[in-house]
């Protein structure tokens, strides 16, 4: 049985506020937990106006607020950016208040630009501690030793999972060295999606906290009533990428009739590449393309992007997208 999951991007639309993106979040987490989706994780991503998702830990807290029994997390805390320490008191916190709801996903790369990173004040060289820090991260979440002088109060105890996130083989050998679940990128960097689960499922190593492997793919995900009409609102995410290749991360844009008037031959390409697993069409379009994607990856959990530029209609994509899943034996019973 493969789980199904939401990725909440936290998008800011042309015509509204960051506001109206983070309670759209907390309404799409309340919608999602009646539809059986096991989770919704929150990416950290900084300098970007058309995402709200900066705060990662106070935005998980407003949609675990809004929601009862759905697991809500970080896809991911950028770890580079913090100092564990200070990650154990806020994902602690997060656990007490909503205990055995909070996940933390791990990366490794910034989550924005280096202009950025300096900005943030961490050393350049924090992501080559990253092992190390994860490491040190799980100690806080233990529980505290008898004389044990430092604790990341109140974390010490929650034991909080944590999944390590990648977009090449690095993550993929890191998980399955540590023994954790493992969350590959293919919403954006789908390239090395299969090599990636292959280096995990063959290096990994029981641990206590997973005895076996345990392998999460993100995917994008539009599902409509029709091809023609998924495919019309596939766009908004089509320009949201063209803006990267331009330099240009703007606020989401809504979806237009003729993409190609709208980018270049290379810019088509570039995007093409990065979005080339999206699964976009029809209920039924969408069950087979889900189907054949949990065959080729044999994935535990399927992590979904759906980038709908209107709310009602991205609820509604969301819904669609369950639906076909459910005949898969998708669900979320399935996670562990």
């Amino acid at each position: 049985m493969t789980a199904l999951s939401i990725l909440e991007l936290v998008r800011v639309t042309e015509g509204a506020d960051a506001r109206t993106a983070l309670d759209n979040a907390r309404d799409l987490g309340a919608h999602a937990e009646n539809w059986g989706y096991r989770r919704i994780w929150i990416a950290e991503h900084h300098n970007m106006p058309g995402i709200a998702s900066a705060a990662t830990s106070l935005v998980i807290q407003h949609i675990a607020a809004g929601t009862k029994t759905i697991r809500v997390g970080a896809g991911g805390i950028m770890l580079p950016n913090h100092a564990p320490y200070i990650i154990a008191e806020q994902f602690g916190t997060l656990a007490r208040l909503f205990p055995g709801r909070i996940d933390l996903g791990l990366g490794r790369a910034p989550g924005t630009d280096q202009l950025t990173v300096r900005a943030l004040r961490r050393p350049a060289e924090s992501a080559e501690r990253f092992p190390q820090d994860v490491l040190e991260l799980q100690a806080w979440f233990a529980p505290a030793g008898p004389d044990q002088k430092i604790q990341a109060v109140p974390a010490a105890g929650t034991e909080v999972p944590l999944w390590i996130l990648g977009s090449s083989h690095f993550g993929a050998y890191l998980a399955a060295e540590l023994g954790l679940p493992y969350a590959f990128a293919s919403h954006f960097a789908p390239e090395l999606l299969m090599q990636a689960l292959d280096v995990y499922r063959q290096r990994f190593q029981p641990s206590d906290t997973l005895k076996r492997p345990h392998a999460m793919v993100g995917v994008n995900v539009i599902a409509a009533e029709t091809d023609e009409e998924a495919r019309r609102l596939f766009t908004t995410q089509q320009m949201s990428f063209t803006g990267i290749f331009r330099g240009a991360r703007g606020l989401g844009k809504p979806p237009i009739d003729d993409i190609e008037s709208y980018w270049t031959p290379m810019e088509k390409s570039q995007v093409g590449r990065m979005l080339s697993r999206a699964i976009i069409g029809s209920k039924e379009t969408v069950r087979r393309g889900l189907e054949a994607l949990v065959e080729e990856t044999g994935a535990d959990e399927l992590m979904i992007v759906s980038d709908v530029y209107d709310h009602r209609t991205r609820l509604r994509s969301f819904e669609m997208i369950a639906e076909a899943a459910a005949g898969l034996g998708i669900h979320a019973e399935a996670a562990q």
